[in-house]
């Protein structure tokens, strides 16, 4: 019995945000029914595949019931009726003015079931000037600022490795949720959540944005401690062409790394603002160049310093961290990664992602 048993949701996301979201729920017991369009949702189509399936379509999907509806027909809206009408939870990520048009907006969603928590999630918001404005991702992090920061040495944003906006408005929808579900306890109705990935991106920026929230100069990577502008939060070339990262500011893990290089010299330049630590920065680069990235993961093993080697993604889950505390699992011919949430005393045993329309 997960936390969530007994609560009922209907899920007509795709992609990321919302799938994420109700996979969390699901992972806690949570009846999870994915509603599909008749040709499913495009991540299933999404390469590579393992044991049948797209491994992100599972690791986003598993424990649901999918159900394919075309709610463009009198049977696919009925169907859906049927569904809402004993739902406690109701997710949705079509873009503002979609489900009005279908008939399923929270009005009559709240009409026909007052108990039903709704949740629309999409990249700006219900309403606003950017409401209808299309993007994913990126191009929510580019205008929200974070891909100014998200730069190389020359300034130049790049990509981002982590879909940070998706991400974080599914934790946003699924927090929200569990609040309204909470206060549903007491006042016996359901509620309506206009979650943005534009504003659950925003409050992430708060270590770093504060200049530019009083009307000064913008953050730039090069002049901000956690950015790029310290040397002790920063990552090294290798003689082999990895990388390393230091990754603690804290003057203790400076003076244990400069003593045992012989170098405490040094030390007052790391009390300097972010983008004057540019001495000692040479001084680390040069050091770390002078042997393999294997090398200084031995010989950091038994100094008390806040160091990482940078992994790829085959290392990092091959790391003994993941098995000892049970992070990767092999079922149903794939591979799935734990959920993050996980309760002491209570066993996580992975069910499997749903064919297309399995569940009618």
């Amino acid at each position: 019995m997960g936390k969530l048993s007994g609560i009922t949701v209907v899920d007509l996301s795709v992609f990321l945000p919302g799938p994420m979201m109700t996979m969390m729920m699901a992972d806690q017991g949570a009846e999870v029914w994915k509603v599909e369009s008749p040709s499913g949702d495009p991540a299933r189509e999404q390469a590579p595949f393992e044991g049948g399936q797209s491994v992100w379509f599972r690791n986003l999907n598993r424990a649901k019931k999918s159900v394919a509806l075309d709610l463009k027909t009198e049977a696919g809206q009925a169907r859906l009726w049927e569904l809402i009408e004993r739902a406690d939870v109701f997710v949705e990520g079509f873009r503002p003015g979609v489900m009005r048009r279908l008939g399923f907006d929270y009005a009559a969603v709240s009409a026909r079931n007052p108990r039903i928590v709704y949740c629309s999630i999409s990249a700006f918001g219900q309403e606003g000037e950017l409401a209808h404005h299309p993007a994913h991702d990126m191009a929510t992090q580019a205008l929200a600022g974070f891909l100014s920061v998200n730069d190389g040495p020359d300034g130049t944003p790049v990509v981002p490795g982590v879909p940070a906006a998706d991400m974080g408005a599914g934790l946003t929808a699924l927090s929200a949720t569990l609040m309204a579900l909470i206060g549903r306890e007491r006042t016996g109705r359901g509620d309506y959540i206009d979650c943005a990935m534009f504003d659950s991106l925003l409050p992430w920026c708060s270590h770093t944005v504060g200049m530019a929230l009083a009307g000064g100069e913008p953050p730039r990577s090069a002049t901000q401690r956690s950015l790029g502008g310290a040397a002790f939060y920063q990552v090294y070339a290798t003689a082999d062409g990895r990388h390393v990262v230091l990754g603690g500011r804290e003057p203790k893990f400076a003076a244990n790394l400069l003593g045992a290089l012989e170098r405490i010299d040094l030390l007052p330049i790391t009390e300097r603002p972010a983008g004057e630590q540019g001495e000692l920065i040479a001084f680390l680069r040069d050091t770390f160049a002078s042997r393999t990235r294997d090398e200084w993961v031995a010989w950091f093993a038994d100094k008390d310093v806040a160091f990482s080697p940078v992994l790829d993604f085959r290392e990092a889950f091959a790391q003994p961290h993941i098995a000892e505390r049970g992070l990767l699992i092999e079922a149903g011919g794939g591979h799935m990664i734990a959920p993050a949430i996980r309760f002491a005393g209570e066993e996580w045993h992975p069910a499997p992602a749903p064919e297309l329309g399995a569940d009618g």
